[in-house]
Parts: structure tokens; C-alpha cells; sequence
């Protein structure tokens, strides 16, 4: 009897098991290093794209420089809240401050909200600011300045370590904001929880253009802001937050796969990526963030005049657009 030359149906089988196992092993791999590369290549755009906002300046990471407040508090937010008399130079305001009744807090320090108030909590409610208050040193803001560390950061959180740092009205995420109300109202997010940015760079460089200092109705550097302003992150423990996010992504249409079908687009691996139309996008989303001056000059009215009709008929939701003269920020609703 011959000897058998060929591998049995099971052997050739089994082998090729092992070949495929080893194809998506490597498949995977390959993925995870793709990823990581993607990471680090974001990484650097960001350090690149940094650097070049400073370039066109015309200088290398001047050192930033911050005035202590007139009076510095030690009492947490409830001084501010007791100083409801503007300052000498605060705008005059028909807001009446309410003082805190038996329904604002109680004697056994629960809140309204039925939360027991931590060692740095008060029961009492900031309604609203003025510049002349103790305590009050908003970060300076010099929209349309070419150095970004000049012209400063967008700060409109209302964090106990930042409400008085503010530079800006409003609130992060425009009207989703409700939802990170609802989150921290529910206990299900500190009310001083810091996002964490970590692999969240831009994933494309875009700018800087000297054209941006026309710019009044976004923050051209609002998708760098957690990295431009690190240090004022680190050293004063300010809420910075990117008011635009720049992704990549896959988009399918359907017109686009019957074209490549009927051989109207040939798929080039880079823009088309296949044979079914998908296409290699960037996507952009973006906050809108008013620079008050710049708005009712392109529209040909009086700052005072955009204020108060931004209060109105937002509900009276932002008072300080009426009390903070001196803030020329504003994020509104969407």
C-alpha cells in the first residue's frame, strides 16, 4: 500500500484554522497600532498647531502672568453672595437680589435641593455678579489679540474654584447644558468634576489665520483651549473648556455608492474610500461664543441695547448680561 502524500480534508482543515486565527491576530494588531499611532500623530498636531499660535505672535510661550484679587475670600461663595451692593463702578441694574428665606436653607444646613451643603458649599444662590465685588477678578480677555495667551481664555464656568475668574456668560454646551444640570442635580456628576481631555486633541491642524480676529460669533482657538491654556489650568485651578471639537469619520450616501457603481467616481483610497461610496470626512462641532462688542457693531446697534434684549427674551436667565459690563463673552443657547 502507497504511502499518503496529501494531508487528509481535516489536516488541510485544521490548518487552515490556524492560518485564518493567525490573519486576525495580526488584523488586530495591526488596528491597535493604528490606533495608537493616530494618538500620538494627534498628539503632535496639537503641539505643532500650538506652537504655531505663538509663532504668530512673534513669540515662544511668554510667561503668563496673574493680579491677585483686590481681597482675596476665604469664605467661599457665600461672600460674594452677601455683597449684593454693586461696586463704584458696576452698571446700574433694576435686579433685586432676594435674601435667603426659610425655603433657601434651612437651620441643619440641608439645602433646598434636600443635599447636605459639604464643608465648602453654601445654601445661599449666586443670582448674579458685579465687577466692583470682593473677590472679583475676571482673567483677562483681549478678543482678536494675534497672541493667544494675551487675549486669554473663555471661562464661563461657575465652579467654586472659578466663579470669580470668569471672563464670559453663559454656560458650556448651550442648550444641552440642562443635562449636565440634570446629571449633578441627580448626583450622578460632581458639581466640580474637570473633564478629562486625554486623547481628545483636534484630529487636523487648522489655522491659525490672521483673518480670525474678525471673528465675533465663535472662539477661533476654542478647539486648543485646554491645551493653550494648561498652566492657567494646572497653577489656578480654572475650568477651561474646548468650545469646538474636530473629528474624523466614515459618511455613506447613497447617491455616492450608485455613482461609484455606474463608474462615475473610481474610489482613490483616500477621499472614496471603497467600492460602496464611503467617503473620509472631518467633522466640526462648534459652540457659539459672542464677543458682545464685535456682535451689535455688525448689526449696527448699541452693546447696551444687544444686552438687554439678550435678557429678555432669554427669559432673564443671564442677569449678568445686565450687572457684568466689563465681561464681553457671552456663550448662548443654540
Amino acid at each position: 500500500m502507497a504511502p499518503r502524500d496529501a494531508a487528509s480534508p481535516s489536516d488541510q482543515h485544521e490548518l487552515l484554522k490556524q492560518i485564518l486565527s493567525i490573519v486576525q491576530s495580526i488584523q488586530e494588531g495591526y488596528q491597535h497600532l493604528s490606533a495608537a499611532v493616530e494618538s500620538i500623530q494627534r498628539q503632535v498636531n496639537v503641539i505643532s498647531e500650538v506652537k504655531q499660535v505663538h509663532d504668530i505672535a512673534g513669540k515662544d510661550y511668554p510667561s503668563q502672568t496673574r493680579i491677585a484679587p483686590t481681597q482675596p475670600s476665604s469664605t467661599g461663595d457665600q461672600q460674594i453672595v452677601s455683597e449684593t451692593q454693586p461696586g463704584p463702578n458696576a452698571q446700574a441694574s433694576s435686579l433685586e437680589l432676594g435674601s435667603a428665606g426659610p425655603s433657601e436653607a434651612r437651620n441643619d444646613g440641608e439645602s433646598l435641593y434636600g443635599r447636605k451643603l459639604g464643608a465648602n458649599s453654601t445654601s445661599r444662590i449666586i443670582l448674579t455678579t458685579y465687577p466692583g465685588q470682593s473677590g472679583i477678578d475676571p482673567l483677562s480677555m483681549k478678543w482678536g489679540h494675534p497672541d493667544a495667551l494675551v487675549r486669554g481664555p473663555v471661562v464661563v464656568s461657575r465652579s467654586q474654584s472659578t466663579i470669580r475668574r470668569r471672563n464670559a456668560i453663559g454656560a458650556h454646551g448651550g442648550s444641552y447644558s440642562v443635562y449636565h444640570a440634570l446629571a449633578v442635580a441627580s448626583k450622578h456628576l460632581d458639581v466640580d468634576h474637570k473633564p478629562d481631555f486625554t486623547n481628545s486633541e483636534p484630529a487636523v491642524n487648522i489655522g491659525p489665520f490672521p483673518q480670525w480676529k474678525k471673528i465675533v460669533s465663535i472662539d477661533p482657538l476654542g478647539h486648543l483651549s485646554p491645551w493653550l491654556f494648561s498652566k492657567t489650568m494646572r497653577d489656578e485651578n480654572i475650568h477651561i473648556r474646548p468650545s469646538i471639537a474636530i473629528t474624523k469619520a466614515h459618511m455613506k450616501l447613497p447617491e455616492l455608492e450608485q455613482s461609484v457603481r455606474d463608474g462615475r467616481i473610481i474610489p482613490d483610497k483616500k477621499i472614496c474610500l471603497n467600492d460602496s461610496g464611503e467617503l473620509a470626512v472631518t467633522k466640526f462641532a462648534v459652540e457659539p461664543v459672542w464677543y458682545l462688542p464685535g456682535v451689535a457693531e455688525r448689526f449696527g446697534i448699541d452693546e447696551g441695547a444687544l444686552r438687554r434684549s439678550l435678557f429678555e427674551n432669554t427669559g432673564g436667565s443671564f442677569p449678568e448680561l445686565i450687572t457684568r459690563g466689563d465681561i464681553k463673552v457671552f456663550l448662548p443657547r443654540k
